[in-house]
């Protein structure tokens, strides 16, 4: 008698690998570094009505060194830079960014000395989220689309 006669068909084989990425996708602890208009955007799609719980996101953490995703939501200006660079070192590893909002993605209508052109010039960016402000429902797409992305990529240990 075998061990699967015994278990009969009520069990499930995976990787170790596919089943820590589907953690990591559905435990999202995300830190929102808000500066600017978005912010209202940003604390609608918080809010229970779009329910950010269903993937794993609702909850923000008040420090990078306990966050994985870093929200970066607003205009960043120079002088804000170094900040936003040094949060995001502060952050465990794995980490991801979301720019949010298209003074986030490009400097939006801020073409100007006191701006940044994108934060990708600053910290690498996994999803950007554009919209002036964006739509909850965009937010919540790029949410999926990181997920997408954190189930696909390689897991070290």
């Amino acid at each position: 008698m075998g061990i699967r006669h015994w278990l009969g068909d009520n069990f499930l084989t995976t990787r170790v690998d596919q089943v820590v990425a589907w953690a990591r996708k559905f435990s999202l602890f995300p830190y929102p570094f808000v500066t600017a208009c978005c912010g209202m955007e940003y604390m609608a799609v918080s809010a229970a009505h779009y329910d950010l719980d269903r993937f794993g996101a609702a909850f923000p953490r008040f420090t990078p060194r306990q966050a994985d995703l870093l929200m970066v939501v607003g205009t960043i200006s120079h002088k804000m830079a170094p900040i936003l660079k040094r949060v995001y070192e502060q952050m465990t590893e794995p980490k991801w960014v979301m720019a949010f909002g298209v003074c986030t993605c490009t400097g939006g209508f801020y073409d100007n000395y006191a701006t940044v052109q994108g934060i990708d010039t600053i910290i690498p960016v996994d999803i950007y989220v554009p919209g002036c402000p964006p739509r909850p429902e965009a937010v919540i797409r790029g949410i999926m689309m990181l997920q997408e992305k954190i189930t696909k990529m390689r897991q070290e240990y």
